[in-house]
Protein backbone atom coordinates (compact mmCIF):
# COMPACT_ATOMS: atom_id res chain seq x y z
CA UNK A 1 0.00 0.00 0.00
CA UNK A 2 1.32 3.50 -0.84
CA UNK A 3 0.76 5.60 1.95
CA UNK A 4 -0.26 9.35 1.03
CA UNK A 5 0.56 11.10 4.55
CA UNK A 6 4.14 10.78 5.11
CA UNK A 7 4.97 9.41 9.01
CA UNK A 8 8.40 9.22 10.04
CA UNK A 9 9.72 7.39 13.63
CA UNK A 10 11.95 10.12 15.35
CA UNK A 11 11.94 8.26 18.51
CA UNK A 12 14.36 7.11 20.91
CA UNK A 13 14.79 5.14 23.93
CA UNK A 14 12.38 2.66 23.74
CA UNK A 15 9.37 5.18 22.74
CA UNK A 16 8.31 6.04 19.56
CA UNK A 17 7.63 9.74 18.30
CA UNK A 18 5.41 9.90 15.23
CA UNK A 19 5.73 12.72 12.84
CA UNK A 20 2.85 13.38 10.53
CA UNK A 21 2.71 15.20 7.45
CA UNK A 22 5.14 17.18 5.30
CA UNK A 23 6.63 20.25 4.86
CA UNK A 24 6.22 23.50 7.67
CA UNK A 25 3.07 21.99 8.96
CA UNK A 26 4.41 18.48 10.72
CA UNK A 27 2.57 17.46 13.54
CA UNK A 28 4.62 15.46 16.19
CA UNK A 29 2.56 12.90 18.36
CA UNK A 30 4.15 12.19 21.78
CA UNK A 31 6.64 14.28 22.95
CA UNK A 32 9.72 12.79 24.25
CA UNK A 33 11.10 12.06 27.51
CA UNK A 34 12.25 14.82 30.31
CA UNK A 35 15.56 16.86 29.40
CA UNK A 36 15.74 15.55 25.87
CA UNK A 37 15.78 18.10 23.64
CA UNK A 38 19.02 17.28 22.10
CA UNK A 39 18.55 13.29 21.53
CA UNK A 40 15.09 14.24 19.48
CA UNK A 41 16.84 17.03 17.61
CA UNK A 42 19.46 14.40 16.64
CA UNK A 43 16.45 12.39 15.86
CA UNK A 44 15.07 14.57 13.57
CA UNK A 45 18.03 15.46 12.31
CA UNK A 46 18.69 11.90 10.99
CA UNK A 47 15.18 12.20 9.85
CA UNK A 48 16.23 15.33 7.43
CA UNK A 49 13.50 17.24 9.45
CA UNK A 50 14.45 20.14 11.43
CA UNK A 51 12.57 21.49 14.66
CA UNK A 52 11.50 24.65 13.04
CA UNK A 53 9.31 22.38 10.47
CA UNK A 54 7.63 20.35 13.70
CA UNK A 55 5.13 23.14 13.99
CA UNK A 56 2.26 21.45 15.94
CA UNK A 57 2.66 18.57 18.28
CA UNK A 58 0.23 16.71 20.86
CA UNK A 59 0.73 13.61 23.96
CA UNK A 60 -1.17 10.66 23.24
CA UNK A 61 -1.59 10.92 27.33
CA UNK A 62 0.95 12.87 29.97
CA UNK A 63 3.31 10.79 31.16
CA UNK A 64 7.19 11.54 31.26
CA UNK A 65 8.12 9.68 27.66
CA UNK A 66 5.12 11.08 26.25
CA UNK A 67 4.75 14.47 26.98
CA UNK A 68 8.61 15.09 28.76
CA UNK A 69 9.55 17.77 26.50
CA UNK A 70 6.14 19.70 25.81
CA UNK A 71 7.25 22.90 27.43
CA UNK A 72 10.75 22.59 25.82
CA UNK A 73 9.20 22.29 22.60
CA UNK A 74 6.62 25.01 23.06
CA UNK A 75 9.86 27.63 23.76
CA UNK A 76 10.95 26.10 20.52
CA UNK A 77 8.14 27.41 18.53
CA UNK A 78 5.96 24.20 18.63
CA UNK A 79 2.12 24.59 19.60
CA UNK A 80 1.09 22.17 21.98
CA UNK A 81 -2.68 20.89 20.96
CA UNK A 82 -4.17 20.10 24.24
CA UNK A 83 -7.60 17.96 23.93
CA UNK A 84 -10.75 18.41 25.58
CA UNK A 85 -10.52 16.44 29.08
CA UNK A 86 -5.98 16.25 28.68
CA UNK A 87 -5.67 19.86 30.91
CA UNK A 88 -6.27 18.21 34.52
CA UNK A 89 -3.19 16.44 33.77
CA UNK A 90 -1.00 18.86 32.46
CA UNK A 91 -0.20 19.52 36.32
CA UNK A 92 0.16 16.30 37.29
CA UNK A 93 2.89 15.41 35.03
CA UNK A 94 5.09 16.53 37.73
CA UNK A 95 4.17 13.79 39.82
CA UNK A 96 5.85 10.83 37.34
CA UNK A 97 9.13 12.58 37.19
CA UNK A 98 12.00 12.02 39.10
CA UNK A 99 14.13 15.38 39.89
CA UNK A 100 17.17 14.84 37.90
CA UNK A 101 15.35 14.76 34.65
CA UNK A 102 15.11 18.00 34.20
CA UNK A 103 11.84 18.42 33.64
CA UNK A 104 9.88 21.78 32.55
CA UNK A 105 6.46 22.22 34.28
CA UNK A 106 3.63 22.99 31.12
CA UNK A 107 2.07 26.08 31.84
CA UNK A 108 -1.07 26.80 29.54
CA UNK A 109 0.53 29.52 27.53
CA UNK A 110 1.55 28.25 24.29
CA UNK A 111 -1.30 25.51 24.11
CA UNK A 112 -4.18 25.48 21.62
CA UNK A 113 -7.01 24.00 23.11
CA UNK A 114 -8.88 21.14 20.98
CA UNK A 115 -12.22 19.53 21.13
CA UNK A 116 -12.44 15.84 19.34
CA UNK A 117 -14.88 17.12 16.90
CA UNK A 118 -13.19 20.67 16.49
CA UNK A 119 -9.68 17.64 15.36
CA UNK A 120 -10.54 17.14 11.76
CA UNK A 121 -11.10 20.62 10.99
CA UNK A 122 -7.77 21.65 12.40
CA UNK A 123 -5.71 18.42 11.22
CA UNK A 124 -7.14 19.45 8.00
CA UNK A 125 -6.03 23.03 8.13
CA UNK A 126 -2.32 21.43 8.08
CA UNK A 127 -3.11 19.08 5.24
CA UNK A 128 -3.89 15.90 7.79
CA UNK A 129 -6.73 14.15 6.81
CA UNK A 130 -7.95 12.40 9.72
CA UNK A 131 -8.73 12.75 13.55
CA UNK A 132 -7.73 12.35 16.81
CA UNK A 133 -10.07 10.72 19.37
CA UNK A 134 -10.48 10.00 23.14
CA UNK A 135 -8.79 6.19 23.59
CA UNK A 136 -9.04 5.49 27.50
CA UNK A 137 -7.74 2.58 28.48
CA UNK A 138 -4.25 3.32 29.72
CA UNK A 139 -5.38 6.61 31.32
CA UNK A 140 -8.92 8.25 31.27
CA UNK A 141 -7.23 11.23 29.06
CA UNK A 142 -5.38 8.96 26.24
CA UNK A 143 -6.43 9.92 22.77
CA UNK A 144 -5.22 8.36 19.48
CA UNK A 145 -4.65 9.32 15.50
CA UNK A 146 -6.20 8.24 13.58
CA UNK A 147 -5.52 8.81 9.92
CA UNK A 148 -8.36 8.64 6.88
CA UNK A 149 -5.70 5.88 5.41
CA UNK A 150 -6.96 3.51 8.57
CA UNK A 151 -3.30 4.85 10.20
CA UNK A 152 -3.66 4.53 14.09
CA UNK A 153 -1.29 6.11 16.64
CA UNK A 154 -2.15 4.81 20.10
CA UNK A 155 0.46 5.45 22.40
CA UNK A 156 0.00 3.05 25.14
CA UNK A 157 -3.12 1.93 24.79
CA UNK A 158 -3.02 -1.64 25.61
CA UNK A 159 -3.16 -4.67 23.20
CA UNK A 160 -6.68 -5.50 22.42
CA UNK A 161 -5.88 -9.03 22.84
CA UNK A 162 -4.81 -8.67 26.79
CA UNK A 163 -7.32 -6.11 27.46
CA UNK A 164 -9.92 -8.71 28.06
CA UNK A 165 -10.24 -6.81 31.74
CA UNK A 166 -10.23 -4.13 30.82
CA UNK A 167 -13.68 -2.48 29.35
CA UNK A 168 -12.15 1.15 28.96
CA UNK A 169 -9.26 -0.39 26.48
CA UNK A 170 -11.95 -2.43 24.73
CA UNK A 171 -14.13 0.09 23.98
CA UNK A 172 -11.70 2.49 22.40
CA UNK A 173 -10.61 -0.36 20.16
CA UNK A 174 -13.73 -1.09 19.33
CA UNK A 175 -14.03 3.11 18.16
CA UNK A 176 -11.11 2.93 16.75
CA UNK A 177 -12.37 0.02 14.25
CA UNK A 178 -15.66 1.45 13.60
CA UNK A 179 -13.69 4.34 12.53
CA UNK A 180 -11.41 2.69 9.59
CA UNK A 181 -8.36 1.72 12.20
CA UNK A 182 -6.26 -0.73 9.94
CA UNK A 183 -2.87 -0.50 11.31
CA UNK A 184 -1.30 0.15 14.27
CA UNK A 185 1.45 2.68 15.39
CA UNK A 186 2.27 2.04 19.11
CA UNK A 187 4.59 4.15 20.99
CA UNK A 188 6.13 0.92 22.28
CA UNK A 189 6.68 -2.17 19.72
CA UNK A 190 6.25 -2.49 16.60
CA UNK A 191 3.53 -1.30 13.57
CA UNK A 192 1.47 -4.23 13.41
CA UNK A 193 -2.28 -4.82 11.36
CA UNK A 194 -4.99 -4.45 13.41
CA UNK A 195 -6.19 -8.14 12.88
Amino acid sequence: MVWVIPVLDVGYRSTHYWLVGSGPKRLLVDLGWPGTLGALKMALCRAGVALGEVRYGFATHYHPDHAGLAEELKREGMALLVLEGQEEALGQMGQWVKPHERYLPITLEGTFRLSFTESRGFLASIGIPGEILPTPGHTDHCVSLLLDDGRAFTGDLPREEGAWDNPKALASWALLRRKGARWIYPAHGPVRPLD
